[in-house]
């Protein structure tokens, strides 16, 4: 199975889609994590990836879409994987290597995403980045959401709500 998860910086996908990962055995791919390490590689696309995360700017779809191919080309995905961070655009999603089962789609208000950004305090959450990072992702990403709707595999959850509650959906949806 080729799940995405999806939702603004701080609802939580990587939380749920490591718990999810855990309980179907399926590997996570973070593209945040990805791009964390790339950076510190210190390569020229580390340098790149670097310097747009810095800014709160998205990953060109270029770097984004060599990243995801190199990664999806390893063996452990074969059978399925659950993806967040990725596709930021309608472009990554018409053009992803691969074509999703479903789509898990947590929303959460801008107020609670930022306040959850703040609370984790990484380098590269100040409130400058967080907002710049934020209207990126309603900018870009919310059109990614209309564009799955209309192919029939996204799911809308409440990402407010407590993380077990939502789990519990989310494992109900994937089961059916």
């Amino acid at each position: 199975m080729k799940i995405i998860i999806m939702g603004p910086q701080g609802c939580g996908k990587s939380t749920q889609a490591e718990k999810i990962s855990e309980k179907l055995n399926i590997p996570h791919i973070s593209t945040g994590d990805i791009f964390r390490k790339l950076e510190k590689s210190k390569s020229p696309l580390g340098i790149r990836v670097f310097k747009e995360m810095l800014s709160g700017k998205l990953v060109s779809d270029d770097d984004t879409m060599l990243v995801i191919k190199r990664e999806l080309s390893q063996q452990k995905y074969k059978n399925g994987f659950i993806i967040d961070g990725f596709p930021r655009n309608v472009y990554q999603a018409k053009h992803s290597p691969f074509k999703p089962d479903i789509i898990l789609y947590l929303k959460v208000s801008k107020e609670v995403s930022f306040a959850r950004l703040i609370e984790r305090k990484r380098e590269d959450d100040t409130p400058k980045v967080i907002k710049t990072r934020l209207s990126e992702y309603y900018k870009n990403t919310t059109p990614v959401l209309d564009y799955y709707e209309k192919t029939g595999v996204l799911r809308t959850f409440n990402g407010e709500q407590e993380i077990e509650g939502l789990y519990r959906e989310l494992i109900k949806e994937l089961a059916r």
